[in-house]
């Protein structure tokens, strides 16, 4: 079991409102020179927000929402500091309400 870290908004609030492209995008770009595999993804209609345990979380993101899931808090972190109106949480995965983001059950 993993633990991923997330933050989680509108899908037109982080997709087209915010410069979140510019961050990713910069920072693919910089584990790309540092050899460092990708550990974070953009997850449109994340289906973990469904999860039991996220319930009160996912109350607070307007539909259709959009996450950006990664294994690296201090990531999710910088993203909730830059981002307004984002909320921010985790979970564990795989488990009996969350699929393994990573074998494209978060999507």
């Amino acid at each position: 079991m993993s633990t991923y870290h997330f933050i989680a908004a509108s899908e037109p609030f982080l997709t087209v409102e915010e410069p979140l492209e510019e961050v990713l995008r910069e920072r693919t770009r910089h584990y790309g020179e540092q050899g460092k595999a990708i550990d974070f993804w953009l997850v449109k209609r994340p289906a973990f927000l469904q999860a039991p345990e996220l319930e009160s979380l996912a109350a607070a993101v307007p539909r259709p929402a959009a996450a950006v899931v990664s294994t690296d808090e201090k990531f999710i972190t910088f993203l909730k500091l830059r981002l307004e109106y984002v909320v921010c949480g985790r979970f564990e995965a795989p488990s009996a309400s969350i699929a393994d983001p990573l074998a494209g059950g978060a999507n």
